[in-house]
């Protein structure tokens, strides 16, 4: 199978499994609590996934190779993963998804302003101007807190996610990292840590939670496991690494229609007139930052 044939099927599952991802967690918070949801989710499937590679014969990763892989870790699976599960529990899940859209942004910042100190093109700076736009008319930070239709604090919780995401996903490639399956391991395991001990220091009644699991609870974070964290979070992974950033920015504006149509779908969630018209102004934006990214010299052409 050929490199360009590799990146489309693994931006293909980014697209649909994360995007579907939203309608796991908020079916799986509607009885566990959403950090409860995440160490679940990522410790699990990590341990068996890391099982898995040296079952397979690979050899046990060196210190440097854990320690880089668990601070990617931390960011991606952990601060990030735990930031969209707690706002899951206040806001519809295609507008999380929404607010997720703008990981290219605060992408196209970090690039700036630590790794290749390049100022965005013009139509970066087109598109990152016309999400904050879109950005501001969906919050209305100006209306009263009673009448909007966004919580604000989950919001901004949401926001402090994707720049751990995006802060992770642009250090990986210059960190030295495991095997690919075994980085991905790494990652799910220590995120899974951190959001354990943010479990236990922010929620309450964890073992009654579990115990009360149903059967949707249980399919849900079988769910979340298996298809969320070893097909989705590992064709991320391996993209980051592999493909042009502007690429795999890509999923960022599908998997919010992804997540629109499944809680339109399964949860019965309607967005107001508001919120569709900051949708497409956000999405719009999204789309001339990721075209409006600067090529690097060891990019993949495709």
């Amino acid at each position: 199978m050929s490199q360009k044939t590799k990146i489309f099927i693994a931006l293909g599952v980014v697209y649909i499994v994360w995007g579907s991802t939203y309608l796991g967690v908020k079916y799986a918070i509607e009885v566990l609590p959403p950090m409860l949801v995440s160490c679940t989710r990522f410790l699990i499937g990590g341990v068996l996934l890391f099982l898995f590679t040296l079952l397979r014969g690979d050899k046990f990763p060196s210190m440097k190779h854990i320690r880089n892989a668990a601070f990617i870790g931390v960011l991606l699976s952990g601060v990030g993963n735990c930031a969209v599960a707690y706002a899951l529990q206040f806001m519809a899940s295609g507008l999380v998804a929404l607010l997720v859209a703008t990981l290219p942004a605060w992408m196209i910042l970090l690039d700036f302003l630590f790794f290749s100190k390049k100022k965005p093109t013009f139509i970066g700076s087109t598109g990152l101007l016309l999400g904050l736009v879109g950005m501001a008319f969906l919050l209305n930070p100006a209306q009263h807190i009673e009448h909007r239709e966004i919580a604000m604090f989950p919001a901004l919780v949401v926001f402090g996610g994707s720049v751990a995401w995006a802060f992770g996903s642009l250090k990986s490639p210059y960190l030295s990292l495991p095997k690919s399956l075994q980085s991905t391991s790494i990652q799910m395991i220590v995120g899974g840590c951190f959001s354990l001990i943010m479990s236990f220091i922010f929620e309450k009644n964890q073992l009654h939670a579990l115990q009360s699991m149903t059967h949707q609870t249980y399919f849900a974070m079988i769910y979340l496991v298996i298809v969320g964290s070893y097909v989705g979070y590992t064709a991320y992974v391996w993209l980051i690494n592999n493909a042009p950033p502007q690429l795999t920015a890509t999923y960022a504006y599908i998997n919010p229609v992804v997540a629109i149509f499944l809680g339109w779908l399964f949860l019965n969630e309607r967005l107001t007139s508001r919120t569709l018209v900051a949708s497409a102004i956000i999405l719009a934006g999204v789309a001339l930052m990721t075209l409006g990214r600067r090529r690097k010299p060891k990019e993949i052409e495709i």
